[in-house]
């Protein structure tokens, strides 16, 4: 034996009463599962067929376009407790001696276990077009491939991509990032076709076309011609298109060669129970080459699901798979792409009623089966696809309501209520990775206090990223609400005005001298016409200076004046002077008929704005209690209120001033 797999027995020695696993295979989902073996302290070893350090299949087109190295999308949260992490690079398994519980690698190493994991992913399929050989044609599907395509970027010119799926347009993406003419040819009617629509795949397309690469579609490839190196693609409609490199996405195949060969049932993949265990018990399959209830799970969730099964398992835990739904949702080629459940099927089973809205920003699509919501489709950005990819999960049911407000809006659910912290913890958070936002609500109430701690303790946000602001926005809303700037100030005011604003309608207005007195202020004030004029408008001048400060954000040139905290001051202060102003000019009288209407108007504008002022100074302690969140801050409402309530002004002002002129 080996030095190399005597260090790796001894390493298994160090924990003799927990098993020794093997896992084969280096990919996201092995790795994930020697992760969640060695969280429960199990040694396990890792053989990968791969001499580059595990990384991350689903960032590869970053890698390809230039915009990262391969440290980045390398994993670097790997165990770093060399007793219980063992990982093997360049190591290749040759077979599995069933009888004796040991793996041989082509260098002939005996590698001995008690559970073996099998997660040997898929490879690329090549389907036997005519001239797949030539110099020029390549795969898309692991970091030696990018690294081929990268070298080859720099002399390409026009790029064929064959397979207008995931992997197909990924590396359209990729080389169009390296200034190549891309051209994807999809033999099916639309781009997509396993996860979109006919129109969704349209409307796809059409947002490729403008970043410009071109698209055919409804049309196969009959051969990739060229004598020595390729120098175009014949279609089936026999038309050419001229290229100098082509890439075959068309689909993959689960990698099943050794479970063949160790005879292990298999199928289309290794077939496996809801323990993930193989024919044989004391091996497990995860991952693209797992077959469970005769689906192959071809994304990355799943099969983060089925490796912490697989883990429980060995570690003598009850645990169980249970399927999981198709759902993507990612970029592709910089248009949002969402889809969830079986759109093929759906599209053509009976019972199923289908709603599409549609505008110039997106397309979306649901399917109903007898009230429960099971499909959906989007092309375009839609904040409620964490709820129904949930709802899909969970049937949900729709209620008729909710589709009128889809036909109307695109919407199932209000808007406001699609904040995170408002998602329930069955939720899908991480659409690549499956964790949930209860498992990111857990990893926050543990101690997390940044995306990067989460991502460290679920997986979320590892693979494609999109969904490091919701957790973002989660660790907000769980952490400690901290005190706006000024806060005291703020409610100093607020709470002033508020006074101020109430103090007519409690205790009435202040009255008039019973006989003329030419020393009092407040016959010099209410009786002199002069005065009163030249209150009035320094009231209407303070007026629209409070219109101008809610402009604020559409006159640019103020904010070299000031930041937001203190034309927030100004604003309490203006309110103030307002306020002031009023009792100036009226003696705070409401008057009666109009000028009572504009009195009011006026009087509860500022009393709403007060409102709000508090909300905002005490935003902190209302949402420490429960009151509001970072997505619905308590001031909300009475801010909107305010400003709804300002709305009348302009016309009672402008009516009380030419009535006064007037008569």
């Amino acid at each position: 034996m080996s030095l190399q797999a005597e260090a790796a027995q001894n390493t298994h020695l160090s924990a003799p009463d927990s098993p020794r696993v093997l896992v084969i295979g280096g990919g996201p989902v092995g790795i994930r599962a020697a992760q969640n073996l060695t969280r429960a302290g199990i040694a396990t070893t890792v053989l990968s067929d791969e001499v580059l350090p595990p990384y991350n299949r689903v960032r590869l087109t970053p890698l390809l376009g230039g915009d990262a190295q391969f440290g980045d999308i390398a994993f670097g949260d790997l165990p770093t407790d060399k007793t219980l992490f063992n990982l093997q690079l360049g190591q290749r398994v040759a077979r599995i001696n069933r009888e004796q519980k040991q793996v041989v690698t082509a260098d002939g190493t005996l590698w001995s276990y008690d559970r073996l994991v099998m997660a040997t992913g898929s490879r690329a399929f090549l389907p036997g077009i005519p001239g797949r050989e030539l110099s020029g044609v390549y795969r898309f599907r692991s970091a030696d491939d990018a690294s081929a395509l990268l070298a080859r970027s720099f002399s390409a010119r026009k790029v064929a991509v064959i397979g207008g799926g995931l992997l197909g347009l990924e590396a359209a993406r990729g080389m169009r990032r390296r200034q190549c003419a891309v051209t994807v040819v999809e033999h099916e009617s639309h781009l997509m076709p396993r996860q979109l629509d006919k129109e969704g795949g349209a409307k796809l397309a059409n947002d490729i076309k403008t970043l410009g690469v071109d698209v055919r579609t409804g049309v196969a490839v009959r051969e990739i011609t060229g004598t020595h190196k390729v120098n175009g693609l014949l279609l089936s409609d026999g038309t050419k298109i001229e290229c100098d490199t082509v890439i075959i996405c068309t689909g993959i195949r689960a990698n099943i060669d050794l479970a063949r060969d160790t005879r292990l049932a298999f199928n289309h993949g290794i077939i496996v129970n809801d323990q993930m265990q193989t024919s044989d018990p004391d091996i497990f399959a995860v991952g693209e080459c797992a077959e469970h209830n005769g689906q192959l799970q071809g994304l990355v969730g799943p099969g983060y699901a089925q490796a912490e099964v697989a883990a429980q398992v060995i570690a003598g835990k009850n645990a169980a798979f249970s399927g999981a739904k198709p759902a993507t949702k990612l970029k592709v080629i910089g248009a949002e792409v969402f889809s969830a459940g079986e759109i093929e099927q759906l599209d053509v089973r009976p019972n199923v009623a289908s709603h599409t809205w549609r505008d110039d920003s997106g397309y979306r699509r649901i399917f109903v089966e007898r009230g429960k919501l099971v499909g959906a489709v989007a092309v375009g950005d839609w904040e409620q696809t964490s709820r129904v990819q949930d709802a899909i999960q969970n049937g949900a049911t729709v209620y008729p309501w909710m589709l009128f407000r889809f036909r109307k809006q695109g919407l199932l659910w209000i808007e406001a209520e699609e904040a995170p912290d408002a998602l329930p913890d069955t939720a899908t958070l991480c659409n690549c990775t499956g964790v949930t936002c209860g498992q990111v609500r857990v990893a926050i109430a543990g101690g997390c206090t940044t995306p990067d701690a989460v991502s460290v303790e679920t997986g979320a946000s590892t693979v494609c990223g999109t969904c490091r602001p919701q957790i973002a926005e989660m660790i907000e809303a769980g952490a400690k609400p901290e005190p706006i700037p000024l806060w005291k100030p703020v409610l100093g005011l607020s709470a002033l005005a508020l006074l101020l604003a109430a103090y007519p309608f409690l205790a009435g207005h202040i009255p008039l001298p019973t006989s003329y007195d030419a020393d009092s202020l407040r016959d010099w004030l209410w009786r002199d016409n002069i005065v009163k004029q030249w209150s009035g408008f320094i009231l209407l001048g303070i007026t629209l200076a409070a219109f101008t400060i809610g402009l604020r954000k559409r006159l640019r040139f103020m904010d070299k004046l000031g930041g937001f905290n203190s034309w927030r001051m100004v604003h309490n202060g203006i309110g103030l002077a307002a306020i002031a102003g009023f009792a100036a000019h009226t003696g705070l009288n409401l008057g009666s008929g109009w000028n009572m209407a504009l009195a009011v108007s006026f009087l509860g504008t500022t009393l709403i704005g007060a409102v709000a002022g508090l909300a905002t100074g005490g935003d902190h302690e209302l949402r420490a209690r429960g009151v509001g969140s970072s997505r619905k801050p308590p001031r909300k409402l009475p801010t909107w209120v305010h400003i709804l309530l300002l709305w009348p002004l302009p016309a009672l002002l402008l009516f009380h001033v030419l009535a006064s002129y007037a008569f």
